[in-house]
């Protein structure tokens, strides 16, 4: 299949591209980092499908810029969107999208998702992400590098493998599927509750009202298809954290 991905040096990107090629797709990648900003880089492409995964990402960013945030994740989206009427197009959007007034960035996920409606589309709400080269900020890694500072007590999170989200969009992508759909294991845990398992100390903190406190996924859709998730995250992390 000849495949148009873009974000393609990001985290779940370049993951993705590396994962096609091996399934000998023929892959194209955009990506801002490489030069090619979505929001006037030439889209001149003949393509069977496109994956989107570019845009900005991460709640608390969002509520310090929130105008790049719909530049890049709702007018950029749209614009790729309208260049690609006729080819169906799968692209990243959140669980956070689920309740869209929290955030900046779950207001865009959600947005770009009513744009793709009309469009032969299908919106991916990932839910928490890890694996290797995952941002150094997010908790997974933390809890690996041993540099946990504080823990929301209130929220649990739905903790997805990046191998197995591969997997869930190279299972969607040659289905008649559209709309949107969430990506995650079905299974979420509090966060005290991990790092607790692993005896490491931390602040407890109550969450703020501008995050979600679980983002559990319904994964019917996905295991219709076939697909279930392979990691466990409690494995995941007792394998690959750093005990010094």
């Amino acid at each position: 299949m000849n495949i148009l991905l873009t974000g393609s040096d990001g985290f779940i990107g370049s993951h993705l591209y590396t994962h096609l090629k091996k399934l000998n797709h023929k892959v194209t990648s955009i990506d801002i980092k490489s030069g090619n900003d979505l929001m006037d880089c030439p889209l001149d492409y003949h393509v069977d499908l496109v994956i989107h995964l570019a845009g900005l990402s991460g709640v608390r960013k969002s509520l310090n810029n929130p105008t790049e945030y719909w530049k890049q994740n709702v007018i950029a989206g749209q614009r790729l969107f309208e260049n690609f009427p006729d080819t169906k197009i799968v692209y990243a959007s959140s669980s956070t999208a689920a309740e869209p007034w929290r955030n900046p960035y779950a207001m865009s996920k959600y947005s770009l998702e009513q744009i793709a409606e009309p469009y032969n589309a299908l919106g991916l709400r990932f839910t928490t992400v890890y694996g290797k080269n995952a941002p150094d900020t997010m908790l997974i890694p933390k809890i690996l590098n041993n540099d946990v500072e504080h823990i929301n007590t209130n929220h649990s999170r739905d903790f997805i493998h990046v191998d197995d989200v591969l997997e869930a969009i190279t299972t969607v992508m040659d289905t008649d599927l559209r709309g949107v759909i969430d990506v995650g294991t079905g299974k979420s845990n509090l966060l005290s509750k991990i790092v607790s398992n692993f005896h490491i100390e931390y602040t407890p903190v109550i969450g703020d009202e501008f995050e979600r406190e679980d983002n559990l996924a319904n994964i019917n859709v996905l295991t219709d298809y076939g697909w279930a998730p392979k990691t466990d995250i409690f494995e995941y992390i007792k394998e690959h954290r750093n005990v010094n």
